[in-house]
């Protein structure tokens, strides 16, 4: 397993629900294609579940 995730922000957040724009924003993601390298734990891991549909992840 490894320790950190790439993940990339390919949608933009302008129409989704407000928790999920603060969500992204507390990941670092502030524009799209930004990507930005995050530990592999179970916050990071439940930030990503949360907008799924926003981010793309890949292993580091």
């Amino acid at each position: 397993m490894a320790d950190m995730l790439k993940v990339t922000l390919v949608k933009s957040p302008i129409g989704a629900v407000p928790k999920h724009r603060k969500t992204v924003e507390a990941m670092g993601l502030t524009k799209l294609h930004k990507t930005v390298c995050l530990p592999n734990n179970a916050a990071t891991k439940g930030q990503i579940q949360q907008v799924q549909h926003l981010v793309k992840v890949e292993e580091a």
